[in-house]
């Protein structure tokens, strides 16, 4: 079995050993074409990666030749200062390192954020000018790693951004999804899925680390024996070994020389095939194990409805989380003889429950493989890992059977029983016999089928467990985990999400990015507090107009895409209101849908009805075995097929689904954006990260107090935020005195009308029984109170039409909500996780060699 130590033979030696090789001062000669950061080195550079790399000269090379040439060369320009990161600085000094574990990350298109990091954006555009090309064009090639489902997997893209621009050491953990989320298409109103071949044509991002290769088990059975030394020990006897092989790829930060790593793991049968099976003429057994084990890595979140789904899902899970550790600890022990410094030298994030199987993990490879006693091994474990809470969702809370868990992982649930069993046991001690608390705290579920929680394993093993909004925390004390908070009560802190202003306004608001500089200079892409002195300006009439051209032409630009890919011609001059998130019932993107057809029957009443045009954009994806989600896909595009083509609504009214929402796609939406849809029910959302990216664009809010809202609310402003709905306690009450839908659905003639429409067929060419279940749903139970918060709903929507008809006001309103977004920032979350959890510091890297004239950062250009 190997714990990520190479074998040492030949020219393989074990990643940042100290020997006699790496100490030897040796003098390596690096080609200015692989490091040169003026124009002509680069084309020189650039042209060589085309003709040696891509096998194409100028005459025939394709948009996409030029994007991988260009992706090598800069890769070029990251290669040294990776290393000097990884080995030569965090190793060799000794440092803390943070150590990222999350099950999805949503990286986006990583070229045009590489060119900018290296401040080579203006010149990459310039010389693909000269060989006629444009930038544009060439960074449209590149296919985005879908390595997550929505906010998860986009906020860990954000953080690791963040720490390679602080300087902190760090990497990140994740798998290697052959086929990310899928790729959602439309057809005849619904959802369809088709795989998302991300790698199809490579990725030049990625360096495959052959030589690190680890073994993960499955299955099989324990035995219990003595050792030499009469201890009492347990050895697995798994049933089948998976190998575990990683992919890295550079995470460089901002105006900085450090590069992080991000290391995916993509999983390899131990072997390939049995050539005695293949011999005897069974071609598809030969290969069998090959298939089966691949399949862990595969597809992001295989469908878990039925058994085999759930399987591979806790596969997956522990599969990358198995490579990981032992990663870790393969790269602690190059340097250290013994665990006494672990805690202090590694901390482990865990992003929400996902990789919550690392702690029983992590007390397996501590107490049985490295022969430490369980004590000693607890205590490194609980004060290594934290734990992220994201949802307040129950069904998001991960419990797997027992039967399921002991069968995949039967020396797991041995030592899962073991914690649980020595923490009631503390429990008992504090609360004496109270067996209903006991119950609640377990980390096992009884009942017929007994399951193992997940996220009371992380609660218990972790040292610091944080809620990811102030609300969001304070309900996970008082709601989620109240237990868990009165007896560790020291655990639990909270650290607000933010988004990196690199990606989100550099990026993806160029126009934007400029005026700002303008104004202040640069320094608040990497302390975004400084652009609260735009506040200075806020009733500058050259300021205003500056502020309201940009957002028209982001708007136009939207409205040509919108026009490319659905055919629907938008007014670009009409009131953009956009609701674009993962598909839930909870989100609510049904309750903005009843608004639209009761704006919608308001025109058809009053076709000369006087309102401000408006053009509402959905977009978010439903998971493959959600329903009712996909259903109210499906009557969005209904809905938006009858107005749209309905000539007494014309321009007034427009209703726009835009497929396959992604990265790219919202680089495109938020800076277009003059109204964001933050609607959740009260005390569902956990914290929301596209409320902060489109306020940082100047996008105004309408939202419930759920969330990241509140305190966006309360930094921008009441007035400049359009607040409606019922709050947390007023939804728990209305639950508790029996909530009725009917009663609103009887007293509202307008909501009413509505509900009756769509359930009448009128939306659907007349089939009554395609939308039945979702007016069931509602108006049988109405579990996320739509239809209780439908009234002040319109009535709120009628102050943005209002705000939206007397433009400076508007304008005042989208800069305010621009500016005073400093604290929102990726970066003021880092060093909140850095100082409070994870307690690592910066570390300056320095380029003090040859090379550092040709790769230290310069200026940087904004990307224009």
């Amino acid at each position: 079995m190997s714990y990520n130590h190479p074998k040492q033979n030949g020219n393989c030696t074990p990643h940042f050993k100290k020997s006699a090789r790496r100490t030897e001062k040796v003098q390596i000669q690096v080609q200015d074409d692989r490091t040169g950061m003026d124009a002509v080195t680069l084309k020189r550079a650039l042209l060589d990666n085309l003709y040696y790399i891509q096998a194409k000269d100028e005459n025939w090379a394709t948009a996409h030749d030029y994007y991988m040439a260009l992706a090598y060369t800069v890769r070029d320009r990251l290669l040294h200062r990776w290393l000097k990161t990884v080995e030569q600085s965090y190793l060799h000094n000794d440092v803390k390192i943070l150590c990222y574990l999350s099950a999805e990350y949503l990286i986006g298109p990583q070229l045009g954020k590489n060119l900018m990091n290296v401040g080579l954006y203006e010149e990459a555009r310039n010389i693909l000018q000269e060989l006629g090309f444009d930038l544009y064009d060439v960074l449209e090639q590149e296919n985005e790693p879908a390595l997550g489902n929505g906010g998860l997997g986009r906020l860990a893209a954000c953080f690791l951004d963040s720490l390679s621009s602080l300087e902190m050491p760090a990497i990140g953990y994740g798998i290697r999804y052959e086929f990310g989320i899928f790729q959602q298409v439309i057809q005849d109103g619904w959802q369809v899925e088709r795989p998302d071949s991300w790698l199809r044509f490579g990725n030049p991002w990625e360096i495959p680390r052959l030589d690190y290769i680890v073994e993960v088990q499955f299955g099989g059975h324990t035995e219990a024996y003595t050792d030499e030394h009469g201890r009492y020990q347990v050895r697995w006897i798994p049933e089948r070994t998976v190998l575990g092989i990683p992919y890295d790829m550079p995470i460089s930060g901002y105006s900085s020389n450090t590069v992080n790593t991000l290391r995916l793991w993509s999983a390899k049968a131990s072997e390939d095939f049995n050539l005695q099976i293949f011999n005897s003429g069974d071609f598809t057994r030969a290969v069998a194990d090959k298939v089966f084990s691949e399949n862990i890595t595969k597809v992001l979140y295989p469908n878990d409805q039925n058994y085999q789904g759930k399987e591979l899902r806790l596969e997956q899970q522990y599969f990358f989380v198995s490579c990981s550790l032992q990663d870790m600890i393969g790269k602690y022990l190059e340097t250290h003889e013994s665990f006494d410094q672990f805690a202090a030298k590694l901390a482990i994030q865990i992003n929400d429950t996902h990789p919550a199987i690392g702690i029983a993990e992590m007390m397996r490879l501590l107490v049985d493989v490295h022969q430490l006693d369980w004590d000693k091994a607890w205590n490194i474990t609980e004060n290594s890992f934290g734990f992220t809470n994201h949802t307040l969702l129950s069904e998001a809370l991960e419990r797997w059977d027992v039967s399921l868990f002991g069968h995949l992982l039967p020396r797991h649930l041995e030592i899962i029983f073991e914690i649980n069993s020595r923490f009631l046991t503390q429990v008992r001690l504090k609360y004496g016999g109270d067996n209903e608390k006991i119950a609640r705290l377990s980390l096992i579920e009884e009942g017929t089928d007994k399951k193992v929680r997940m996220a009371h394993l992380a609660c218990v093993g972790s040292h610091a467990i944080n809620g990811v909004a102030e609300l969001h925390t304070q309900l996970l004390k008082n709601n989620l985990f109240p237990d868990f908070y009165e007896l560790f009560p020291e655990k639990f802190t909270n650290k607000t999400n933010g988004v990196t202003p690199r990606r989100w306004i550099l990026l993806a608001n160029p126009k934007l990015a400029l005026l700002i500089t303008n104004k202040i200079g640069k320094n608040w892409i990497k302390n975004l507090d400084e652009i609260k002195q735009l506040e200075a300006f806020v009733a500058d009439a050259d300021f205003q107009q500056n502020w309201w051209q940009i957002k028209q032409e982001n708007k136009q630009d939207l409205a040509e895409y919108i026009l490319q890919t659905t055919g629907i011609e938008v007014n670009s001059n009409s009131l953009f209101d956009i609701q674009v998130k993962r598909f839930h019932e909870y989100k609510r993107q049904h309750l903005n849908l009843l608004y639209i057809i009761t704006l919608y029957n308001r025109i058809k009443k009053n076709p000369s009805l006087d309102i401000v045009p408006r053009t509402i954009i959905f977009g978010g994806k439903s998971a493959p075995g959600y329903s009712m989600a996909k259903l109210i896909i499906k009557l969005i595009n209904s809905v938006a097929n009858v107005i749209n083509n309905d000539p007494d609504v014309g321009s007034k009214l427009k209703v726009v689904f835009l497929a396959n929402y992604n990265v790219s796609l919202a680089q495109r939406i938020y800076p277009a954006a003059d109204l964001s849809e933050q609607i959740s029910t009260a005390g569902k959302e956990a914290s929301g990260t596209s409320n902060m990216k489109f306020a940082m664009n100047g996008a105004v809010t309408i939202g419930t107090q759920d969330g990241a809202n509140i305190e966006i609310r309360d930094r921008v402003g009441a007035e400049n935020f359009f607040e409606f709905g019922l709050t947390v306690v007023e939804v728990a009450q209305m639950k508790a005195l029996s909530y009725n839908p009917y009663n609103y659905y009887n007293n509202n003639p307008e909501l009413k009308q509505a509900i009756d429409q769509i359930a009448s067929g009128y939306f659907s060419g007349g089939n009554t029984e395609l939308f039945q279940p979702l007016i069931d749903s509602l108006k049988n139970r109405d579990e996320y109170m739509l239809f209780a918060d439908y009234q002040s709903y319109l009535e709120c929507q009628e102050q943005v039409s209002q705000a939206y008809n007397e433009r400076e006001t508007w304008i005042r309103m989208s800069i305010l909500n621009a500016v005073r977004m400093g604290y929102f920032s990726a970066d003021r979350a880092i060093r909140e996780y850095a100082q409070d959890i994870w307690h690592i510091q910066p570390v300056k890297i320095n380029l003090n060699d040859s090379q550092e004239h040709k790769v230290g950062v310069k200026e940087k250009e904004l990307p224009l």
